[in-house]
């Protein structure tokens, strides 16, 4: 009798460096499966754009396992608490004598595992359960044994531990037979997104990693704060699928570092990925993030104002201030957003607004292909003064010196503000008033000096 060993994919779409298809396949036959929870999801934020690009994903990987003669079976449940029955039932059905998975940070994910592992215990299948899919699974720690609060001190250990445990990517899984019949997945929960910019199949993540790192991962410090110029990796959405394993993209950053003479230790892209490790790892040991708090405690007794009309100016990209304006439409646009400008953005309707971050968080996860969790929630507490290693309570980004130092010549905002197209470079960052009445361009909603004084009050008494 086959030993089948049934693996699970969630946030690992990927078949190119995939911990769990390989050690599974080392034990027995593969039989691949997913799990769809739409309801759950939709709970979650998770936006219409991600999951389309998560469905274009995961059709690549049954037709490219078909090929190799892999079975694949797509599942659904409306929420994580229907999985464990769900799971039980598949395994049964198939024969399934093993389950391997890869952990994920965030606390429902972790409960529900807990009751997959209980639940197929029950029917002795056994479960393999593997660290987490991050570029330093191993807990990294303080020298108390104590999570980092702040990055800086993180990152070094990070580094340190990446050195003495990195390992070469996984292979491919083997081909297992005679090539099935190419399955056609029925998606029904799939959202339209960019193809155009983000095509769903792995090959073209891969094409486009490597394509960054050749050409731009030597000037990606310089150039990265600048929107208009096409310097960041945009990789975001397959980062947050799990379509680029973490060993690959280790891997790239050290053969183009090498071959560009320079020190991958000291890669400014690879700290980046430090960070994205940073929020995920933090969720495990500070489950109230997860639980929508404060990483602060004493933040919330911040009295947050509740202006709907200024938060709706603030979503549709018509505050009046061109740069905060370009960076909401180019996410309403998109489905995406240059990492600068989400700093100004957060910034604003936070600070200058004085609007629950909460309420940002989830209007950006609702927008963004690349939303995942850790990250965004990570980014929005910083720019909220609210979370670990936030930006101190009395920085309140200026978002006209903003747009000056880093979209100079105005050629972002006139892409995603046309009505200012025709301003001179030195009048974009903030028109006069008689200019934008002339463009149809809406006044300021907020005064920046008096905002700016209203949210150190806010928060200096807490």
């Amino acid at each position: 009798m086959p030993n089948t060993q049934a693996v699970w994919l969630r946030n690992d779409l990927r078949l190119d460096d995939n911990p769990a298809l390989y050690q599974a396949q080392q034990v027995g036959p593969l039989h691949v499966l997913y799990v769809a929870t739409p309801k759950q999801w939709q709970q979650h934020h998770e936006s219409p754009a991600r999951l389309g690009l998560k469905a274009a994903a995961i059709q690549d990987i049954a037709e490219r396992l078909a090929e190799l003669g892999i079975p694949f079976t797509l599942l659904e449940a409306d929420w994580f608490a229907d999985v464990p029955a769900l799971l039980k039932t598949f395994c049964k059905d198939a024969s399934i004598d093993g389950l391997w998975f890869q952990l994920e940070t965030p606390l429902d994910e972790n409960k529900r595992d807990d009751a997959v592992t209980q639940t197929l215990s029950d029917i002795d299948v056994e479960v393999h359960a593997l660290p987490h899919d991050l570029l330093v699974s191993l807990p990294v720690k303080t020298q108390q044994d104590e999570a980092f609060k702040v990055f800086t001190p993180y990152y070094r250990r990070w580094l340190q531990i990446l050195e003495e445990t990195q390992q070469a990517p996984h292979p491919l899984p083997k081909s297992q037979g005679k090539a099935l019949a190419k399955p056609k997945l029925d998606c029904h929960w799939a959202g339209d997104f960019r193809e155009d910019l983000w095509p769903g199949d792995e090959e073209s993540a891969l094409t486009k990693l490597s394509a960054f790192a050749d050409i731009k991962l030597q000037d990606y410090k310089k150039q990265r704060d600048f929107p208009i110029k096409p310097a960041t990796s945009v990789l975001s959405p397959y980062l947050a699928n799990g379509q680029l394993g973490p060993r690959r993209l280790l891997a790239v950053v050290q053969f183009y570092c090498g071959e560009q003479n320079r020190e991958w230790r000291h890669d400014d892209w690879l700290r980046e990925l430090a960070w994205r490790d940073f929020y995920r790892q933090l969720l495990l040991y500070f489950p109230r993030i997860s639980m929508l708090q404060p990483f602060k405690p004493e933040t919330k007794n911040v009295k947050w104002r509740q202006d709907e009309a200024d938060f709706q100016a603030w979503c549709e990209g018509k505050t009046g201030f061109p740069i905060v304006d370009a960076a909401m439409r180019q996410l309403n646009q998109t489905g995406w957003m240059h990492n600068r400008l989400r700093m100004i953005a957060a910034s604003f309707l936070t600070k200058l607004l004085l609007t629950n971050w909460r309420r940002g968080e989830d209007y950006f996860l609702d927008k963004l292909i690349d939303g995942e969790f850790a990250a965004n929630n990570g980014g929005w507490q910083w720019s909220a003064s609210t979370g670990v290693d936030a930006a101190p309570y009395f920085r309140v980004f200026n978002p006209t010196l903003q747009s000056e130092r880093y979209d100079p010549e105005g050629k972002f905002i006139k892409r995603f503000v046309p009505e200012l197209a025709d301003v001179p470079a030195k009048q974009i960052h903030n028109p006069p008033a008689e200019l934008r009445e002339q463009c149809g361009y809406p006044q300021p909603i907020v005064d920046y000096k008096q905002a700016r004084q209203d949210a150190i009050a806010a928060f200096k008494n807490l």
